[in-house]
């Protein structure tokens, strides 16, 4: 089991990579969606991870909808790709 000081690092990490994932979407002139979307779900998964050991139900809830939104725009991106390609 994760313990309350690392439950909280990890949650800073999954906010921080999700403030930076904002932040790239709105000031690069091109957006990655790979990058994106990666960086959203990865930063998701670390809050949830952290909600493990502090749980708040609203935040847990915000997290699975941050989730699979993530893996929607992954899977958008990916078939995009994929079509580009052929």
């Amino acid at each position: 089991m994760i313990d309350g000081f690392s439950a909280n690092v990890i949650g800073i990490l999954g906010s921080i990579l999700i403030v930076c994932a904002y932040a790239y979407n709105v000031y690069a002139k091109e957006v990655t969606p790979f990058l994106y979307n990666g960086s959203n779900l990865a930063g998701a998964l670390l809050l949830t991870i952290s909600l493990m050991v502090h749980f708040n139900l609203a935040s847990f809830l915000l997290e699975i909808v941050w989730i699979t939104i993530a893996i929607g725009g992954l899977w958008k991106a990916y078939r995009n790709h994929a079509r580009q390609k052929s």
